[in-house]
């Protein structure tokens, strides 16, 4: 691990939390959903918005996918909090802030962010500064995946208990993993007490995805190859369905990029609305 002085949020990260904090700044409401706890956290310079990656209207879709997801992903922790599940896991948890700005649900589970070690103990810094601090309930998992480190074992001496349900949650990951891994983190998912759910994003291969925002697409995966962080997976709808049956997930069900817009971005006078090309795995064990 670096000097703290070092340490900063990594980029994808920092780039999500600021399109959160754009969309309640700059897009009309109602707020699909509304969090600048990032915004804070990160604390950038003045100009930020005018970074060429928060153009509002050539991020507009990538920006209401962030958030469509994000609302989604509440939205079910809280239902399943109702429902009596008292565990959270934040797989590739980045900088989201669910546990600072609904610490009353929050503070009733315990919240296990797993993530890489720097961004993590900038995170925790960043945290404490701020006064927000780490109580008991929130687990900061550093796991060092380079290194080969286990996000299971990890997460298991943070205190995470496999006997009782929980809510497992990744967005924007799989597609940074090789399909192996993707398969591995499914059947370990599956495993789980009875009654938890996996929520997951994946990416579509570009012959899924409509021919007039392909090429966005396929400029978005450039840029990312060339930042170094190449799009390794790409699933169809059937096919994670499939997997999922395969690693014994009880029941399986695919939220498109579609069902997202019905349920949060319908009837907005601005028109805005996710890009096509993100969908959910939404799974039980």
């Amino acid at each position: 691990m670096r000097d703290n002085q070092t340490l900063k949020p990594e980029g994808t990260a920092a780039r999500v939390a600021l399109w959160r904090a754009m969309h309640v700044q700059a897009d009309a409401p109602p707020h699909v959903f509304e969090d600048t706890t990032g915004l804070r956290l990160i604390a950038p310079p003045d100009g930020w918005r005018q970074r060429p990656d928060m153009d509002l209207a050539g991020t507009a879709g990538y920006r209401a996918g962030v958030v469509g997801r994000a609302r989604f992903i509440e939205d079910l922790v809280t239902e399943q909090a109702g429902l009596g599940v008292s565990q959270y896991v934040l797989l590739g948890a980045g900088l989201d802030t669910f546990a600072q700005r609904r610490a009353e649900i929050a503070s009733r589970m315990r919240v296990f962010e797993v993530d890489q070690p720097d961004p993590q103990a900038w995170k925790r810094r960043r945290l404490i500064e701020l006064g927000f601090g780490v109580p008991e309930w929130l687990r900061l998992v550093s796991v060092d995946f380079e290194a080969g480190q286990s996000w299971w074992s990890e997460l298991l001496s943070a205190g995470f208990d496999p006997s009782r349900p929980a809510v497992v949650a990744s967005t924007g990951v799989s597609m940074y993993l090789q399909r192996d891994a993707n398969i591995a983190l499914l059947r370990q998912v599956a495993q789980l007490a009875p009654a938890s759910t996996l929520a997951m994003t994946f990416l579509l291969p570009l012959e899924l995805i409509d021919a007039k925002e392909r090429p966005q697409h396929q400029a978005l995966h450039e840029r990312a190859r060339a930042a170094g962080t190449p799009f390794l997976s790409f699933f169809k709808p059937a096919e994670m369905l499939a997997l999922a049956n395969e690693a014994g997930f009880r029941k399986a069900a695919h939220v498109s990029t579609a069902d997202l817009t019905r349920r949060y971005f319908a009837d907005r006078a601005d028109g805005l609305k996710p890009a096509y090309g993100e969908s959910f795995l939404v799974a039980v064990s």
